[in-house]
C-alpha cells in the first residue's frame, strides 16, 4: 500500500462523528463565469471534453423539454413563479457539501427488544475530500454508472425525465424518478425523503440552480462524499477506509468499480455477506465503464477477476444475519433513502428468545464435532411459523464477526446441495393423482437393488448407491422414505419425472431449482442447490396442511409456477412522526397443495417405525410428540441438513463448511440434527403437544408388509393410509404357496405321486429384483412344471377280468409302467376286501407292458370270492396298484377238452397310487383249502393272448 496522502487541516463541526474538509478542486470557477460550455478538465477522461462540446448544443432543447414537463406536471399559470421561488431559496455551496439529514431507523425484535439501530449514534463515518483527492477510477466508474451524461447534462436529463413521465403517468405515482447525480446531491442533502410529484419538481428546480452554480467538480464531490456505501460509510473516503483499509485516492480500478456499485442498495450489496452478487454489479459497473469510453475491455475483465482482500469488520447487533435480512427487505421496498434516513421503528417477526437459543445449540454442538476432530466450522438455523409464515429465528452462522469461516455470509439463503431432505418432493409429486396415474401411494413396491439407469449422451450409466451401500430389497415407499433410501427416490423420480417434481418444488416454496436441463435423477438426492429458508417455507406447507402462509411476492418478482408468498420478517413499521407505514394484521394464505398429500408425507416423516431400519428405534428424532422429520447428507459430506416439523414450529438447521470443504463423517442426522432436537425440545417445552390434523377423504386399509398389496393368509400385514379409490384390490404376488414334487422340485401336476407333493411358501419377486432374492439366499419359486412324471402311471391287471369265473390254475396277465420305475409284485387274498394277503411271485424289477405277470397256482383252494392285487414300487417308494375281484372254482374230475379264455380289452382295475411307509407289502401265508364241497361249473376257457401283441 503507498502511503497516505497528508489530508488538509479540517474544519470543525457540531455533528459528532463528522468531519469536514475544504473542497479542493483541480479548476475552480471565477465568479460569474458561465458553466455552459465549459472547456476540458484535467480530470477528464480522454474524449469528456468532446461529450461536454455535444451537451452545449443541447443544452437549450434540453431547458425546453424540461420546461415542458415542468408545465405538464404544475400548470403553465405557477410555474415561472414556483421556479423562481425554488432558486431563490438554494442553499450556499457550504450548507450542501457539509450538511448532514441522519435519522435513525430502529429494527426491534417481535417483542420490542433494540435489535439495531441502522445507524450509530454518531450518524455513521465520514470523512469529506476534495475531488483531488479521489480516486479517478472512482468518479469514472461513479459517473458512468449513475449518470453517464453527468459532464454534459444541465443537472436534469432530459430524455429520461420525459420517460419517467410517461412511466408515472401511466403507474398514477412516482414509479421512475430518473435522477441524475445532481439531483441525488439535491435529493440527499436538502429534501425530505417522500416520493411526490412536488418533490420531483423542487428536486429538478434545484438542480438546474446547482449545475449553473457550481462546478461540475464540486457537485460530484459533493456526491462522492455524501452518498452512503453500507456498513455505516458514508462517503467515499469512509468507504474506502471501511473496505479496503485505504484512503480513497489509492483505489484500484478494481476496488473503484466495486465501490461504485454499492449506493444502489447497500444492504443487499454488501461485500460482507453477498459478494456473489457484488461481483455480478461490478461486472456491470466496468461494461458502463467500457461502453462510455472510460477503460478497454481488456482493464475491466483484468479488474472483474482481481481477487480483492476486505479489511475485517466487527459490527456488534443482535441477530445480525436477521437484521441484514430486514434491511435488504426495507431497501428493496422502499428504496435507501427511507431507510437510512427516514427514523423508522420496525418491529420485526423475530423472537430474540429463540434467536439466542439457536445461537447456543448451534455454537455448542459445532463444538462438540470441532473437539472430535470432524473439520466443522458452522452451522445455520432457520425457525418459522407455518400457519403464518412469520420468521421467528434466522441464525446465518454461528459467529457473525468470524471472518475466518465467512461468518457474515447467511447461510440460510445462500444455495447450497440439500442432500435427501428434498426426497419429499419427489414422492409427494408421485402420490398427486393430477400427476401420477394410477398415482404412488404410502404402499407402493420398489425395488431396492442394484440399478443401472441412463446416465445421458456419451455417459456411463447412472447407478446410484445407498449411504449403507446396501441393497435391501422390497421397499415399501413409507419406509424408502422415512429411512431414506437413495435407489427407490431415484427409481420414483424416474418414474414421476424431474419436469413433474420441479413443477411442485417451485410450488411448495423453492425459488431455485431453475436449470432443469442441468438436473438429471441425482435431483432427488441433492443434486441442485437450494436455500435453507426456502427449504423451511415448503416444509412448512407440509406442516400446515398444503397451505402456504406468507405476504405476497411484490409483483416484479414473481416467477410463473414459483410461490406467490414470501416468508413475513416484518410485522409493523412506524414514521418517524408515529404514523403507521405497514403492519402485518393477517398472512395471506393459498391451498398449494392437497391436504391429503400433505398429511401422507407428514404421517411418513413423523413415523419412527418407518426410518427406524436406518436410524434405529430410538433415534433422536423422537420428540415425545408429534414431529415430523427429515434428514440430508451430500457427497463426502459436505453438508448435513435436517428440517422438520410441528403443528407449531418448523425449523431448518445446516451443518457445514462455508467454503465447501468436506467435514468428516458428519451425516444429517449426527450434525444438524441434533442441533435441529436441542432447538425443537428447548423451545416446544411450555407449548402443548398437538396432533396433525387429518383432512377428510382419507381412508385406511390392511396391505402385506412386504408388497403393499392386499395380504394373503401367508402375508405379513400393516395398516396403511390411502387417498380415497387408491387402496390396493389386488391381492399379495409375492407370497405363493405352492405344490411341489418333491422329486424334480418343480410345480407339481396331476400326476405327480400324492407322496412325493408337497405344498411350500415362497416369496416371488419379479425381473425388476435381478439376482438380488439369491444373493440373500431366498428360493425363487419354480416356474416349470413336473418333468418327471410327465406321463400318467399305468398299473392294469388285465387277465382276469373283473367279477369274473376263473379255474384254477390263473395266469394273470397285465402292465407295470409308472415314472422312476423299481419293481412290481402280485398278490392275493379272500373276498371282496382282504384282511391279508399271500404274495404268488417274487418280485419283478422289469416293468411289464401288456405282459405276463404271474401264474397263481389255485388248485386245492376253496371255491369262492378272490381279490388278485398288482402293486408296483418306484425308486421313491410310492407304491401304486391294481385289483381284481373273481370267483375262483376248481376243475371237474372228468376231463374235458381246455378252450382258450377270451381276453376283453377293457383294463380289470383301474390303478390306485397308494402311499405306504414301506415300499414292500407283507406277505399272506397260503391260505388253507377250502373244507366245504366245490360245486362243479361250467368250464371257463380263457385264451392267452399273443405275446407280443398283448391282449386284443
Amino acid at each position: 500500500m503507498n502511503p497516505e496522502p497528508t489530508p488538509p487541516h479540517s474544519i470543525p463541526t457540531d455533528t459528532p462523528g463528522v468531519e469536514v474538509y475544504p473542497v479542493q478542486t483541480s479548476r475552480r470557477p471565477v465568479p460569474g463565469e458561465s458553466q455552459t460550455c465549459p472547456s476540458p478538465q484535467v480530470s477528464d477522461p480522454p474524449g469528456a471534453w468532446i461529450k461536454r462540446l455535444a451537451g452545449c448544443a443541447v443544452r437549450l432543447f434540453a431547458y425546453a423539454m424540461l420546461l415542458l414537463v415542468l408545465l405538464l406536471c404544475l400548470g403553465i399559470g405557477g410555474t415561472f413563479s414556483v421556479y423562481a421561488y425554488y432558486a431563490a431559496t438554494l442553499p450556499s455551496p457550504e450548507a450542501l457539501s457539509g450538511r448532514t439529514l441522519f435519522v435513525s431507523t430502529k429494527i426491534f425484535d417481535r417483542h420490542g427488544t433494540l435489535l439495531y439501530e441502522v445507524f450509530d449514534p454518531t450518524g455513521g463515518r465520514r470523512t469529506i475530500v476534495p475531488i483531488s483527492r479521489i480516486s479517478p477510477y472512482l468518479q469514472y466508474a461513479t459517473v458512468a454508472t449513475e449518470d453517464s451524461t453527468f459532464y454534459s447534462n444541465l443537472g436534469v436529463d432530459p430524455k429520461g425525465i420525459a420517460r419517467a413521465f410517461w412511466q408515472n403517468l401511466q403507474g398514477g405515482e412516482i414509479v421512475s424518478g430518473a435522477s441524475t447525480i445532481t439531483q441525488q446531491v439535491v435529493k440527499n442533502a436538502l429534501l425530505s425523503p417522500e416520493v411526490t410529484f412536488e418533490r420531483k419538481f423542487q428536486e429538478a428546480v434545484l438542480a438546474l440552480e446547482v449545475t449553473r452554480r457550481y462546478s461540475k467538480d464540486d457537485i460530484l464531490a459533493m456526491y462522492l462524499n455524501e452518498i452512503y456505501y453500507g456498513n455505516l460509510a458514508y462517503g467515499c473516503e469512509a468507504a474506502a477506509e471501511t473496505y479496503f483499509g485505504k484512503d480513497v485516492s489509492q483505489l484500484s480500478l478494481a476496488e473503484a468499480s466495486l465501490l461504485a456499485g454499492l449506493p444502489q442498495a447497500p444492504a443487499y450489496y454488501d461485500p460482507y455477506t453477498n459478494l456473489e452478487a457484488v461481483k455480478l454489479r461490478q461486472r456491470d459497473v466496468l461494461r458502463l465503464m467500457v461502453r462510455d469510453g472510460y477503460i478497454s475491455q481488456t482493464q475491466a475483465d483484468t479488474a472483474h477477476a482481481e481477487s480483492l482482500s476486505f479489511r475485517p469488520r466487527r459490527v456488534d447487533m443482535k441477530a445480525p444475519h436477521f437484521v441484514v435480512y430486514v434491511k435488504q427487505e426495507l431497501e428493496r421496498r422502499y428504496g435507501t433513502e427511507i431507510l437510512y434516513r427516514g427514523g423508522w421503528q420496525v418491529i420485526t417477526t423475530l423472537d430474540l428468545e429463540y434467536q439466542d437459543r439457536a445461537q447456543r445449540v448451534a455454537r455448542e454442538h459445532v463444538t462438540t464435532l470441532q473437539a472430535q476432530g470432524r473439520d466443522v466450522d458452522s452451522a445455520a438455523l432457520v425457525a418459522l411459523r407455518p400457519d403464518t409464515g412469520e420468521i421467528l429465528a434466522m441464525l446465518g452462522s454461528v459467529d457473525y464477526n468470524d471472518d475466518a469461516i465467512d461468518g457474515q455470509v447467511n447461510v440460510t439463503i445462500r444455495d447450497r446441495q440439500p442432500g435427501s431432505s428434498i426426497k419429499p418432493f419427489t414422492y409427494v409429486t408421485g402420490m398427486d393423482p393430477t400427476r401420477m396415474q394410477p398415482p404412488f401411494t404410502p404402499a407402493t413396491l420398489f425395488a431396492d437393488v442394484r440399478t443401472e439407469l441412463p446416465g445421458g449422451a456419451g455417459n456411463p450409466p447412472y447407478v446410484p448407491r445407498n449411504y449403507d451401500d446396501k441393497f435391501h430389497g422390497p421397499m415399501l415407499l413409507r419406509t424408502a422414505l422415512g429411512s431414506s433410501y437413495n435407489i427407490p427416490a431415484v427409481q420414483a423420480l424416474q418414474r414421476v419425472g424431474v419436469g413433474n417434481m420441479l413443477d411442485t418444488a417451485h410450488r411448495l416454496g423453492i425459488t431455485s431449482l431453475n436449470e432443469p436441463a442441468r438436473y438429471g435423477l441425482s435431483l432427488t438426492l441433492g443434486g441442485g442447490e437450494v436455500k435453507l429458508l426456502d427449504m423451511a417455507v415448503a416444509y412448512g406447507v407440509f406442516a400446515n396442511g398444503g397451505m402456504m402462509a406468507g405476504q405476497p411476492v411484490p409483483p416484479a418478482e414473481r416467477v410463473p409456477g414459483h410461490r406467490e408468498l414470501n416468508p413475513v420478517s416484518i410485522l409493523q413499521i412506524t414514521d418517524a412522526q408515529g404514523n403507521v407505514v405497514e403492519r402485518f394484521a393477517a398472512p395471506e394464505r393459498q391451498q398449494v397443495l392437497d391436504p391429503r398429500l400433505a398429511y401422507l408425507v407428514t404421517s411418513i416423516l413423523s413415523d419412527n417405525e418407518a426410518r427406524t431400519p436406518a436410524f434405529g428405534p430410538n433415534n433422536i428424532f423422537v420428540l415425545g410428540r408429534p414431529a415430523a422429520v427429515k434428514t440430508g447428507t451430500t457427497d463426502q459430506y459436505r453438508d448435513s441438513w435436517t428440517i422438520g416439523y410441528t403443528p407449531d414450529l418448523v425449523a431448518g438447521v445446516w451443518v457445514g463448511n462455508p467454503d465447501g470443504r468436506p467435514m468428516k463423517g458428519v451425516p444429517g442426522s449426527q450434525g444438524a440434527g441434533v442441533i435441529w432436537r436441542n432447538f425443537m425440545v428447548e423451545t416446544l417445552a411450555d407449548i402443548p403437544a398437538r396432533e396433525f390434523f387429518i383432512p377428510a377423504g382419507l381412508v385406511s386399509a390392511e396391505v402385506c408388509a412386504v408388497s403393499g398389496m392386499r395380504p394373503t393368509a401367508d402375508c405379513p400385514r400393516r395398516i396403511e393410509i390411502f387417498l380415497n379409490g387408491t387402496a390396493p384390490t389386488q391381492e399379495c404376488t409375492i407370497h405363493q404357496r405352492l405344490a411341489i414334487c418333491r422329486v424334480s422340485g418343480e410345480l407339481a401336476t396331476g400326476l405327480c405321486p400324492p407322496g412325493d407333493v408337497e405344498e411350500k411358501l415362497f416369496e416371488a419377486y419379479g425381473p425388476e429384483f435381478g439376482d438380488w432374492p439369491a444373493q440373500q439366499g431366498i428360493p425363487s419359486p419354480p416356474t416349470t412344471r413336473c418333468h418327471i412324471h410327465d406321463f400318467a402311471p399305468e398299473v392294469l391287471i388285465l387277465l382276469p377280468n373283473e367279477n369274473e369265473t376263473v379255474i384254477a390254475p390263473v395266469t394273470i396277465w397285465g402292465t407295470t409302467q409308472v415314472p422312476l420305475f423299481r419293481d412290481y409284485a402280485v398278490y392275493v387274498g379272500a373276498g371282496d376286501d382282504p384282511p391279508s394277503w399271500f404274495q404268488i411271485a417274487p418280485h419283478q424289477t422289469t416293468p411289464a407292458l401288456n405282459q405276463r405277470l404271474a401264474e397263481w397256482d389255485a388248485i386245492g383252494l376253496a371255491p369262492g370270492r378272490y381279490t388278485i392285487r398288482l402293486v408296483v414300487t418306484d425308486q421313491r417308494g410310492n407304491l401304486t396298484e391294481a385289483r381284481v375281484h373273481m370267483t375262483l372254482v376248481q376243475p371237474t374230475p372228468t376231463p374235458t377238452a381246455t378252450v382258450t379264455p377270451t381276453v376283453t380289452t377293457t383294463p380289470s382295475a383301474t390303478p390306485t397310487v397308494i402311499v405306504e411307509p414301506t415300499g414292500t407289502p407283507t406277505p399272506t401265508p397260503t391260505l388253507p383249502p377250502p373244507t366245504p364241497p366245490v360245486p362243479t361249473l361250467p368250464p371257463v376257457t380263457k385264451v392267452p393272448p399273443p405275446p407280443t401283441e398283448g391282449p386284443g
